[in-house]
């Protein structure tokens, strides 16, 4: 039977998972709607092509060609697939709107207010990332499993993009960032072949529209959920976070018909976004859960009582940032969020008026996050997943 024509955006059948959100998001922005849903059926058009071409080589030989391109080793890169060398060529010439000078406000906030940051960015920030189709692919894969070390990954990624200079071409900000766009497609290749995606319920593995209603949560969301405890920005330094979420959105590959411009674009993205998303089921209260319970092993807490504490103040804090909705859909154990704000605000005003100088206190926050960080003594890897079970893949 062929589809209704409400349930078809352009020419294509809207992924049944949007069905029932995208009838009602129509209502508040058609335009917005329509757009999101037509990037459901969008990965990454440059990068998608060409992992295909590069598929059947050896994965030893594909990571040493990613590794020259990365560190623009030419004479190995020269070896490469024309489509992989062009790909690295195109990645040279940075969009006309780039300005790294944008992008000073926001690193000097980041580093003096690092703990709020990156408890919002945890607890609320990744945490609410899980509530869309991204779960699914977390859940087929397998991740799941290693959920401690990608949060570890995250956190040293968000270390690198608000690192002072970190988003030019030769460092790590930009370089983590391009890594992610590999891992994305080659995961995106894996399970477009895998039966159990169901591509009629909900389009393409980590698509284009997934990918940018996440950057607008890791941009706008950041900021607010960062004054949620305690923050204070200058209407300079919040446009500085999000130029530098934007840059980092259009390095991992996120088109930029559904990468925000500015604060409104990202307020629009998100709304409709989360209209159209399915609620949060199983697969998003399994990663949100083993996230949170996450938390003690990557900051090295081996006492069991304060691993439980921990675990629990990881639980209050995102459900008083997330909100008692989304917390309850996550499963999230019942507790009541009564002064736990207050109490985690009064903690980091404490802390940095017991510094004794600025720089003690920042030197202090960046020590935290570096702890919290995947570090490895060797350098970034450039691996990619060469099964789409992560148990059975080579180690990346």
């Amino acid at each position: 039977m062929n589809p209704s024509k409400e349930h078809l955006v352009g020419n294509k059948s809207v992924p049944s998972a949007y069905v029932p959100g995208y009838s009602h998001a129509r209502t508040v922005d058609p335009e917005a709607a329509d757009n999101y849903v037509l990037h459901g059926f969008i990965g990454d058009p440059e990068l998608d092509p060409v992992m295909e071409e590069v598929s059947l080589l050896r994965p030893d030989e594909l990571h040493r060609f990613i590794t020259a391109g990365m560190t623009k080793n030419n004479a190995v890169l020269n070896k490469a697939p024309e489509s992989l060398r062009r790909f690295f060529a195109d990645l040279e010439a940075p969009p006309p709107w780039l300005d790294h000078d944008a992008f000073r406000p926001g690193v000097a906030t980041f580093h003096s207010q690092v703990d709020r940051m990156l408890a919002a960015f945890v607890a609320g920030v990744l945490v609410e990332g899980f509530s869309t189709l991204i779960a699914k692919s977390f859940r087929m894969t397998g991740r799941v499993q290693s959920t401690g070390k990608r949060l570890m990954q995250n956190n040293r990624h968000v270390t690198e993009i608000f690192y002072p200079g970190g988003l030019l071409r030769e460092n790590d900000g930009w370089k983590t960032s391009v890594r992610i766009r590999f891992v994305h497609a080659r995961v995106r290749n894996l399970l477009s072949k895998y039966d159990e995606w169901d591509h009629a319920a909900w389009g393409v593995p980590l698509s284009a529209a997934n990918m940018g209603l996440a950057i607008s949560v890791f941009s706008k969301r950041l900021i607010e959920y960062s004054k949620i405890l305690g923050s204070r920005f200058s209407a300079e330094e919040e446009e500085s976070i999000l130029a530098i979420w934007r840059y980092t959105g259009y390095l991992m590959g996120i088109p930029e018909s559904i990468l925000y411009t500015d604060a409104e674009s990202a307020e629009r993205i998100y709304r409709i976004g989360f209209l159209i998303e399915p609620p949060a089921d199983k697969d998003s209260a399994t990663m949100a859960n083993a996230l949170i319970n996450s938390v003690p092993e990557i900051t090295k807490i081996k006492d069991p009582k304060e691993r439980k504490s921990t675990i629990e103040l990881a639980y209050r804090l995102s459900r008083a940032i997330i909100g008692n909705e989304l917390a309850n859909r996550y499963e999230y154990p019942k507790m009541s969020t009564f002064l736990v704000i207050p109490f985690f605000r009064m903690k980091q005003y404490l802390k940095q008026r017991l510094g004794k100088m600025d720089n003690t206190v920042r030197m202090n926050n960046f020590s935290q996050l570096v702890l919290v960080s995947l570090f490895e003594h060797k350098g970034i890897e450039y691996n990619l997943p060469d099964h789409v079970k992560h148990d059975k893949s080579s180690p990346w």
